[in-house]
């Protein structure tokens, strides 16, 4: 699998933006290795301390990401991390194809953008090199694209 290292120098500044982060509890020391590079990447956006949560597993990200936005309807983005290592049942379509279109599902039908770094993996070593500590950690690419969606869409507000 190719890796793209990204440069969080020129991450959009976003004074004031809420967002929360949710994670996995599985495999939880890959997701907080993603988390701690992504909170470098937004503290430079300028954005309010990110809340944490983390779940019981993937299956719940979509509803704890639902319940957040109901909760704090002012949030701007919310971030997903975790990790699903394919075993040698169905068991891991069926968790990864059931988060992914929860996630769908809460993004549009809330309207609040929601970065996916839940990473489906058919090796632990690859979820390994994803949350390593450099310049190919997921977690700069997820505060990168949350900083840029919520750039963009403060840009160009929806009209009444």
């Amino acid at each position: 699998m190719a890796q793209i290292s990204y440069n969080p120098e020129n991450v959009p500044q976003i004074p004031g933006a809420k967002i929360a982060l949710i994670m996995s509890k599985w495999y939880l020391e890959y997701s907080e290795s993603m988390a701690k590079k992504c909170l470098e990447v937004l503290e430079l956006s300028g954005c309010d301390t990110p809340e944490q949560h983390i779940l019981p597993g993937a299956l719940e990200l979509p509803l704890a990401a639902r319940r957040l936005i109901k909760r704090s309807p002012d949030l701007e983005a919310i971030i997903a991390f975790g990790v699903i290592v394919k075993g040698d049942t169905y068991h891991f379509d069926m968790v990864k194809d059931l988060c992914f279109s929860g996630f769908e599902r809460v993004m549009f039908e809330e309207d609040i953008p929601l970065i996916n770094e839940v990473l489906p993996v058919a090796d632990i070593k690859d979820a390994e090199a994803r949350a390593a500590d450099d310049e190919k950690n997921k977690g700069i690419e997820a505060g990168l694209a949350a900083a840029e969606i919520i750039s963009w869409r403060r840009a160009h507000p929806i009209m009444a």
